[in-house]
């Protein structure tokens, strides 16, 4: 399909919190998007396992990054950054937390930004603004959002569910709204959370821990269609057949593409 993709992990968003942010864009994505309330992530449910299984689309147990503690895989499976690389796109990400530049190996990007979470009031923000600049300027073929406010600042300091939990949902929604309407239809978005989380904390197979949103928004995906069996692993190889990049051999999710037509 050679179709540029914007993706945005919005960390520890359960699917309760985003429809008690009471954030109205929500609804516009529903109706805009095909999207899922009920997707599963993998166990345990951190954030590094969850998003080295996001791009690698292969459970924890095969990566061998059980925590948040990268550990180098035995067996090394390409993830989505290197795929992209091997088809000569350009890839680019923006993250607040400095562990997850592990999703990528070196010389797989073309550009990144980090900005640790708790260096500004809203980090989520400013680089929601650091990828919209670059995307206006270089227009890469793929960009990684990672907000991790609703994480560390939401869940872990004041308590997922908490008004302040809430907060940080309805900040990180208002800049998923930036990326859609300033790239005006040119990226297709897919908005996603991690995990989720239950007191002050996650990583159980609670289903507060392991259940989470996603909204696939491009002309690859119907309109408000609710999707249904989804998994984190779905992720890397939706966009890769959106981008018409080959998915590694060893990857063990679908791609939604059929799915949500």
């Amino acid at each position: 399909m050679n179709k540029k993709v914007i993706l945005i992990s919005i960390d520890g968003m359960r699917p309760d919190g985003l429809i008690k942010c009471e954030n109205p864009y929500v609804e516009k994505l529903k109706k805009m998007a095909s999207y899922t309330f009920c997707a599963r992530t993998v166990f345990p449910s951190v954030t590094l396992p969850c998003h080295i299984s996001m791009f690698h689309s292969v459970p924890p147990e095969r990566h061998g990054t059980t925590t948040n503690v990268y550990m180098p895989q035995v067996r090394p499976i390409n993830g989505l950054f290197e795929q992209l690389k091997n088809a000569d796109k350009v890839s680019a990400m923006y993250y607040g937390w400095e562990p997850l530049r592990d999703v990528s190996r070196p010389g797989s990007l073309t550009e990144s930004g980090y900005t640790n979470a708790y260096s500004f009031e809203h980090t989520d923000a400013i680089l929601t603004e650091k990828a919209l600049s670059y995307i206006k300027v270089a227009k890469p073929d793929f960009v990684f959002l990672y907000m991790v406010e609703t994480d560390e600042k939401g869940g872990h300091d004041n308590g997922w569910m908490s008004s302040v939990y809430l907060d940080y949902i309805n900040r990180a929604i208002d800049n998923v709204k930036r990326v859609v309407e300033e790239t005006n239809g040119e990226y297709s978005v897919i908005v996603t959370a991690d995990h989720g989380g239950h007191d002050r904390a996650h990583g159980s197979n609670m289903d507060e821990d392991m259940t989470i949103p996603m909204f696939f928004y491009g002309p690859q995906f119907e309109a408000g269609k609710e999707l249904s069996g989804v998994s984190i692993l779905d992720i890397a190889p939706t966009i890769a057949d959106i981008m018409g990049v080959p998915r590694a051999k060893e990857w063990e999710g679908k791609s939604l593409v059929g799915a949500a037509k």
